[in-house]
Parts: C-alpha cells; sequence; structure tokens
C-alpha cells in the first residue's frame, strides 16, 4: 500500500498510474485484479496480439477489463513481420522458439510506456508460482538480446523487421531504468498468492475461465511447450512449472510425479495443432516436419550478448540487486 500511495501521488495529473500487460493468463490478470481492487490505482491494461491469442484468453481480456472498468489499448504486431522471424528461428533450430512472441510482448509493452511516459509497469511476476525456473537450455533465454534476434534474422529471414519492435535488455536495465527512471513493480508478491484460490476468485467475480496449463492462453507457446521442446529436445517445462507449486506447498510432489507421467493434451490434438501451425506460418506440414528432425542447435551457434549479460546479472547480484540464481 506504500508503494500504491507513491505511485497516486506522482501520477495524480494524469490518466493513468500505471501500465499493466495482460494476457489473459492467470498471473497478469491477478496482477490488474490487485491494481485495481486491492491498490485502488487506475492502471491502464495493455495486449500485444502477437496474432496466436486463443478465443478463452481473448475472452478472458475482455471480462476483466469490462467488469474491472479499466482501458485497453492492444497493439498489434504486424504479421508479415512476426511469421517471417519464427519461421527463422524456427530454422536456427534452437530451443528458444518463444523469443519472437517474448520479444513482441515486453518490447512492445516498455516502448509504449516510454513513448507515453508512464514510470510505472506492473506485471503478474511472482514467486508462488514462478520461484522455480527452468534451465537456460530449455528455451529461457535471460532477456531480450537483440545481437542474437537480428543474427538468426539475418541468416534466415526474408524481409526487413521495419516496425517489429525489439528493445534490448541492456537499454532497458540501464536506459530504461536509470535515466527514464521506469519502475516496475510486481504486487503479486506482497499478497496471499495461491494459483486455485485466484482461479476460483477471478471466475466467481469476472467469469475468468482458468487453463489446462501455464501459457495456454497463446496458442504458439502451448504448442511449443508441450509438443515442440518436448518431443524434439525432451525438456518438458512443467517440471519447472510443478517444482514452484512443490515449494510453495500449491501441490505435493506426489501428485506433480503422477501428472508429470502424462501429456497436458492428446496425440490426436497435438497432431492437429502441428497442422495449424503450419497453415499460419504458410508452410507445408512436410516443410514443419523436416524443420522438426533437423539437427538442434543452441543460442552458442549464432553471435549473442550472453557474455555481457552474465556479466551484468554477475555486478548485479554483487551489489545485492540481483537475487534470482541462473543456472
Amino acid at each position: 500500500m506504500k508503494i500504491a500511495a507513491k505511485i497516486k501521488k506522482n501520477r495524480k495529473n494524469d490518466d493513468f498510474d500505471c501500465i499493466i500487460g495482460v494476457s489473459g493468463g492467470l498471473d497478469s490478470s491477478y496482477a490488474l485484479y490487485v491494481a485495481k481492487e486491492i491498490m485502488g490505482l487506475r492502471p491502464l491494461a495493455f495486449h500485444v496480439d502477437a496474432g496466436w491469442n486463443t478465443d478463452h484468453a481473448v475472452s478472458n481480456i475482455e471480462n476483466l477489463v469490462n467488469n474491472l472498468k479499466v482501458d485497453l489499448y492492444t497493439e498489434v504486431i504486424n504479421w508479415e513481420e512476426m511469421k517471417d522471424l519464427q519461421i527463422a528461428f524456427f530454422k536456427s533450430q534452437i530451443p528458444d522458439q518463444d523469443l519472437p512472441q517474448d520479444i513482441a510482448f515486453f518490447s512492445a509493452l516498455y516502448a509504449f510506456a516510454k513513448k507515453n511516459k508512464i514510470e510505472y509497469v506492473i506485471t503478474g511476476g511472482n514467486y508462488s508460482t514462478e520461484c522455480c525456473k527452468e534451465p537456460e537450455e530449455w528455451g529461457a533465454y535471460p532477456g531480450i538480446d537483440k545481437k542474437l534476434i537480428l543474427d538468426i534474422h539475418s541468416k534466415f529471414g526474408r524481409i526487413k523487421l521495419k516496425t517489429f519492435p525489439i528493445i534490448d535488455i541492456l537499454r532497458y536495465k540501464i536506459y530504461y531504468k536509470y535515466f527514464f527512471g521506469m519502475k516496475v513493480f510486481k504486487p503479486l508478491n506482497y499478497v496471499v498468492y495461491k494459483k486455485a484460490e485466484a482461479e476460483k476468485l477471478l471466475n466467481e467475480k469476472f467469469n475468468w475461465k482458468p487453463f489446462q496449463h501455464k501459457h495456454h492462453e497463446s496458442r504458439f507457446t502451448r504448442f511449443f511447450e508441450d509438443y515442440w521442446l518436448q518431443k524434439k529436445f525432451g525438456y518438458d517445462r512443467r517440471k519447472a512449472h510443478f517444482s514452484s507449486l512443490i515449494m510453495t506447498k500449491q501441490m505435493t510432489r506426489e501428485e506433480a510425479l503422477e501428472k508429470i507421467t502424462k501429456p497436458e493434451l492428446s496425440p490426436e490434438f497435438h497432431q492437429k495443432e502441428f497442422g495449424y501451425i503450419a497453415d499460419k506460418l504458410n508452410i507445408t506440414r512436410a516443410e514443419l516436419q523436416n524443420l522438426f528432425a533437423a539437427k538442434n542447435k543452441t543460442f552458442n551457434d549464432y553471435k549473442n550478448k550472453k557474455w555481457l549479460i552474465n556479466l551484468g546479472s554477475g555486478v548485479l547480484t554483487r551489489l545485492g540487486i540481483e537475487k534470482r540464481l541462473f543456472r
């Protein structure tokens, strides 16, 4: 509430206190609820449409903003550029196939906030459901590395990325934070946040519907995590998701071990989605299958600034600013 009071005071003459990126998923939805109903803020809900929204996610967002009476701004990413970058990433053969969407989401949000001089960004990031992150090898590249993105696109892309938003992690971490004064606040770390209870509250108050699993609000992310990453690379991100719930006493280890033995979605559903992804990207099913069968690579096969990101993380850790452990 001290943070809420500070935000209100600093932004009392503006239309909005803060900006919140919303996806329709649980974390961002509950963060919007907390900001509006508990903190008493006047948030602007910001959504990035990268072309992969499920109807479920769209419905959740509409129900939230209408019932909470908050304004929603939607930024639509140029589909031809989005598609070209995603195909380039498939051709790169690295595990980090969701980077194009992550880049679009975060870059568009921070660029909009900077352009409109909104210093306070509220996110749904939290310890309760995300305290255990998957290893970097599983496709969890730490931050937006513009050098990596542009190198992959230069090798496999076909069109110029004229409008696609890319804000490098160093620009955000240094320029936006220390020169523009942008502040990121995670309210879910300051309230009791339990997955099942939050889902129930949102459903009862706003007719918000839960997803079968984390990140299923994006049709591409659902396919990537439930099929591509598991079948091609052998990485099951549910292990990290369930580990977080075990560590915060929202799931037992026995329950997690039982769930991990079964796929979230049926083989028939995966095959249907395989065809949908190919069609959406304007490639044949055979071309996507060839990409799936090709030799796996990592981000180390391309130009990147990982060493610089590691250096910066190390400095911040020694200064006590960065508290996460990267492995």
